[in-house]
């Protein structure tokens, strides 16, 4: 598989199947990863990988919490308030593609929120990531970061597998920051859910949409 092959084929996954994912292949990955770019090299960086006793304990964690409505937007939200246009339709689509897929209609929202918890559960994935960036760095080291996971998930990609990289993760930063005994610098940035994809699910399944070339770039002085 060569790189266009595995931008373009790669996609989130929400439906997994149980199949296990041997540590080595995942230290292939990230010994390949680990060349990501890095400004500067600092590499304000790590990654916390969790399968079975210790992903069930992460789960219950967030299930507790979720059932309880504790679900917290700390300083670092996803999105921002009001999301603007064109961003604003962009993500509706998008949703309405999925649960179109996953056959739920607008109007029940119990079976909306109910997907949405999936994710805390990894989406039935058998191995859980989590990014963890030092709290100290600046926006830079931010983006740094999504090279860093942009990577992982084309390696994933390219060995047969799948992954969802899971922001949702975010609403329990404190919780996750106890479990895995981050220092007071360190913060989860998001969660990455990886396992053998079901392909036979329609929600891994609902065909994408992108921008186009001309509305994603500006080509200034260019002579064909």
């Amino acid at each position: 598989m060569n790189v266009s092959d595995a931008i373009r084929g790669r996609r989130s996954i929400r439906d997994f199947l149980p199949d296990p994912v041997p540590e080595s292949v995942l230290r292939q990955i990230f010994d390949a990863a680990r060349w990501a770019p890095s400004g500067s090299n600092i590499q304000a960086w790590r990654v916390i990988a969790v399968t079975g006793t210790k992903r069930d304990a992460v789960i219950r964690m967030a299930r507790s919490k979720h059932e309880a409505g504790l679900v917290r937007s700390e300083a670092f939200p996803i999105y921002p308030p009001n999301l603007w246009e064109p961003l604003r339709s962009r993500r509706f689509a998008l949703a309405e593609d999925m649960y179109r897929a996953l056959g739920i209609p607008r109007e029940d929202k119990v079976a909306r929120r109910t997907h949405v918890a999936r994710n805390f559960e990894f989406f039935g994935a058998p191995i859980g990531l989590f990014f963890v960036i030092d709290r100290r760095v600046a926006h830079g080291q931010w983006a740094h970061l999504g090279m860093l996971i942009q990577t992982i998930a084309l390696l994933i990609e390219e060995r047969g597998l799948g992954c969802c990289m899971q922001e949702a993760w975010a609403a329990f930063r404190p919780e996750l920051a106890g479990m895995f005994n981050l220092s007071a610098d360190e913060m989860v940035y998001c969660g990455m859910a990886v396992g053998q994809p079901d392909r036979t699910k329609p929600v891994n399944q609902f065909e994408r949409t992108r921008i186009s070339v001309d509305e994603l770039a500006e080509f200034l002085g260019f002579k064909d």
